[in-house]
């Protein structure tokens, strides 16, 4: 029998003394479909015959109804490095699969799996700053708006988890152990990375976020919404408290345009690029 398309995909880089975590992460895929499709669905099919209606309950006698269900999907979303050695992917289910890379060939391994999110994730971010020996290198995030913050070593062991308020979060930075969370409401929250303290909440957009970044030299954020615009902030700790600071620097509309994506273009932060829906091309800004 053909095996499930899962583990076709993952059985490509996996040999067979390592097929294990494979195997694992196939399964919980699929267990984690099932919890979400409807009562009565199949998965992999796409309709399914029911019994015959009774008498005087509409349709023929001994006819049968064909009834719908909409397809269950799975596919990644996020996708970050941490400790210079494994790639993270998260996926619709829930999950975040942890593949080592080597440093020489290309005998990719499923080393590990994340279960502590229970929605689809939406942006999984690494640690572009300095980043202490210990400290938290690595922040995944899902559509109910929940964190997990982790450290990442031999194995990915888990700091703290950020309960959710209410709204997705869409988009997520880490940087010198501050993190930037962007969500639907479109504020912008920033946490302490160790502890997940709240520290810091803006009102950056009229509309849902889309997009963050962060320039790792400076500490600038970029933001962009469905609202038009990108705004420019920074971010620092005070010298004397060392409490998260952040100050907004710059304002950008592109016009007629609900924004789906941005980014710097050099670590400084001098330029930023950024598209839209329905948009075919890249509008560069910079710095004149």
């Amino acid at each position: 029998a053909e095996r499930p398309a899962e583990e076709q995909q993952l059985g490509a880089v996996q040999q067979p003394e390592r097929a294990a975590p494979a195997r694992q992460a196939a399964h919980l895929l699929r267990r984690r479909a099932r919890q979400h499709r409807q009562p009565g669905q199949r998965l992999g099919r796409r309709a399914q015959r029911l019994p015959p209606p009774a008498a005087g309950q509409g349709g023929r006698p001994g006819g049968q109804r064909l009834h719908r269900h909409p397809a269950q999907a799975v596919f990644a979303r996020g996708i970050a490095a941490a400790s210079g050695r494994f790639i993270c992917v998260g996926t619709s289910s829930g999950l975040v699969l942890v593949f080592d890379i080597p440093s020489k060939g290309t005998n990719i391994t499923l080393s590990e799996v994340l279960q502590e999110h229970h929605d689809s994730i939406t942006d999984i971010a690494s640690e572009v700053g300095e980043n202490p020996d210990g400290a938290a290198d690595l922040v995944t995030a899902d559509d109910s708006g929940a964190l997990c913050v982790w450290r990442s070593k031999e194995e990915f062991s888990l700091l703290t988890k950020i309960s959710a308020f209410g709204w997705t979060c869409s988009s997520v930075k880490l940087w010198n152990g501050v993190i930037a969370a962007g969500y639907g409401n479109g504020q912008i929250r920033l946490y302490e990375a160790t502890s997940g303290a709240l520290r810091a909440t803006v009102s950056a957009h009229a509309r849902w976020i889309y997009a963050l970044d962060l320039a790792p030299l400076t500490g600038k954020l970029l933001s962009g919404a469905e609202d038009s615009y990108v705004q420019i902030w920074k971010l620092s700790r005070s010298p004397d408290t060392g409490d998260i600071e952040i100050e907004h620097c710059h304002s950008e509309c592109v016009t007629d345009t609900q924004l789906c994506g941005a980014r710097f273009c050099d670590p400084e932060g001098n330029s930023f690029a950024a598209t839209g829906y329905d948009l075919s091309e890249i509008v560069r800004y910079g710095q004149v």
